[in-house]
């Protein structure tokens, strides 16, 4: 059977009423999370504002004020506690993932909401495989997210039946990942600190598999023992050994890559010659009110059920 390949996919949320874009332009965007409003940094925002800045202002809680290339300050508008939750529902789950956000002073707050769309495709993918899945997940899909920040993916696994593994390079955000664990109301994920690469390359060594990958680089990044990453030098050879951890038979996996320089077609040119299987690729992005698409980030994804 040919592959087929749909470019130019774009994905967004649809369905996620405790986060809203209100705004983004001048290298900034207005977000809610939940009760509260926040204006922060964000580089592919290269057009103009369409509400004023003076309305921006009068609107958000709080504005994250850059002191160099990677940290800044928090500066607060109106009263907002320094930690707070939001709630995420999959579309035909009984449950919700709940996540604990807070002021960093690297301008996170501890979720990256267009991701919402993988957290959909992996709930729908594991019941697909598993249509009467383990509340526990034991002898059911192995799933493993890579660079998994804190833990979207990851409890969408879980929620939907899964064995999960969660690895990231840094302790206090698997930390993180761990309470929104506790606060969704689950338990039994495989947490790992550790350097992704030289993980993947070990669990090929032992002829380990997965049902389920999904991994999210970063451009630039450091492993627990000061291990680099950069996406452009070493994300080939990540993906060929990724690849050879999918299971044989029935099996799904999501790339994303946020970075300037890369395109969807970059991201086929990685996967087609791995893939046996339908390949999509496309952009996630966010919709404003103000009916602005915030690009952030392209993917391929595909399964074979």
């Amino acid at each position: 059977m040919a592959k087929l390949y749909f470019y130019n996919m774009l994905l967004t949320p649809t369905n996620f009423p405790d986060y809203e874009l209100i705004d983004c332009g001048d290298f900034e965007k207005l977000e809610r999370f939940g009760k509260y409003i926040t204006i922060r940094p964000e580089p592919q925002a290269v057009w103009s504002k369409k509400l004023s800045q003076q309305e921006w202002e009068k609107t958000a809680h709080v504005k994250f004020v850059p002191k160099s290339s990677s940290s800044g300050e928090w500066k607060k508008l109106k009263d907002i506690p320094d930690r707070w939750n939001l709630r995420y529902k999959i579309p035909g789950s009984k449950s919700a993932l709940e996540f604990r956000l807070t002021l960093t002073s690297f301008k996170h707050v501890g979720i990256f909401p267009e991701q919402a769309v993988n957290w959909d495709y992996i709930s729908d993918s594991i019941h697909r495989l598993t249509p009467n899945p383990s509340p526990r997940g034991e002898g059911g899909v192995k799933f493993l997210n890579l660079f998994a920040y804190t833990g979207g993916a990851s409890l969408a696994a879980k929620v939907a039946g899964a064995d999960v593994t969660h690895l990231d390079s840094i302790k206090q955000v698997v930390t993180w990942a761990r309470e929104n664990q506790d606060q969704s109301g689950l338990s039994n994920i495989r947490w790992l600190v550790e350097d992704a690469l030289k993980f993947v390359k070990r669990e090929v060594k032992r002829e380990n598999k997965y049902h389920g990958i999904i991994l999210d680089p970063p451009a630039y990044g450091n492993g627990p023992d000061g291990e680099k990453w950069k996406l452009e030098d070493n994300i080939q050879e990540m993906m060929q050994n990724v690849l050879q951890l999918l299971d044989e038979k029935n099996h799904f996996l999501i790339l994303n890559a946020y970075s300037l320089g890369f395109s969807p077609i970059v991201i086929e040119n990685l996967l087609k010659d791995f893939a046996k299987d339908k390949l999509e690729t496309g952009e996630l992005y966010l919709q404003s009110k103000t009916s602005v698409k915030l690009p952030l980030g392209v993917f391929g994804r595909f399964r074979n059920f």
